[in-house]
Parts: structure tokens; C-alpha cells; sequence
């Protein structure tokens, strides 16, 4: 079910987005990116993980497993973990992407993965800007 559905047209669409083109370095930049045509996208891919964490919070699937073979909501978390006490606040919900949270942070060395994912997601988006800024390119 769950790979099926990352398979899902708009939603790898969106997975895309988010991992490559959505790097907010702050919460303001968060704010604007989803502020417009991006904010269903936004929307599709927390919940999407959000659903499949969930999973892993009833006991449905095992939570070491469910990592191992899901390493993507590492890097989606990433992408708003620094932003995301702003993000409940803002929205007045207290638990937006609390099975995001719960699974992520407790895999060993939580922290230091989303350090990781943050810094190799920047790097790449940086290189890919300047690979598309190069004349002749």
C-alpha cells in the first residue's frame, strides 16, 4: 500500500519538490514558499508521511523496518524539524507532524541524520543552481 501509493503520480511530483526544490532557511521562507501554488504539495507530502508514521506509532509495522526501508522521511522531516514548534503554532495545530516526529527521533543518532539530510539536501540544491547558471549549460 504505501509504495504504491509513492508511486502515485502527484504525490512523486510532489515528493520531488520537496526534497529537491524545497530549502527554506527560515521559517518566513518556509511561509512564503507554501504560501502559494506549492501549499497543496506542501500538504500531500507531510501527510502522506504522516499517514505512513502512523502506521509504525499503532504498531502496525515495525519501527526499525519501517526506517530502513523508508530513509526519505528523514529527509522530509529535515526540511521542516527546525521550523516546526512555528508551524503548530501558526497553524493552531499542536500535532501536526507528530508521527513524523515520534518515528524520526527515535532512530538512533536522530539528530545528527537530520543534520546529515539537511546539509547533503543544501549542498546538491546549491550544485544544482550553479550547474544551471553556467553559460553554455
Amino acid at each position: 500500500m504505501l509504495f504504491d501509493l509513492r508511486r502515485e503520480t502527484v504525490l512523486r511530483e510532489a515528493r520531488a519538490w520537496f526534497v529537491q526544490e524545497f530549502n527554506p532557511e527560515s521559517f518566513d521562507e518556509l511561509i512564503a514558499a507554501i504560501s502559494g501554488e506549492r501549499n497543496a504539495a506542501f500538504r500531500m507530502v507531510l501527510s502522506y508521511w504522516d499517514m505512513a508514521a502512523s502506521l509504525v506509532m499503532t504498531g502496525a509495522i515495525d519501527g526499525d523496518a519501517f526506517r530502513a526501508a523508508h530513509s526519505e522521511i528523514f529527509a522530509t522531516f529535515s526540511k521542516v524539524e527546525p521550523y516546526l514548534n512555528e508551524l503548530r503554532s501558526a497553524s493552531n495545530e499542536p500535532e501536526f507532524c507528530k508521527n513524523i516526529e515520534m518515528v524520526v527521533m527515535d532512530a538512533p543518532d536522530a539528530e545528527a541524520t537530520l543534520k546529515r539530510r539537511r546539509e547533503a539536501i543544501l549542498a546538491a540544491a546549491k550544485a544544482r543552481a550553479n550547474h544551471q547558471a553556467e553559460p553554455g549549460k
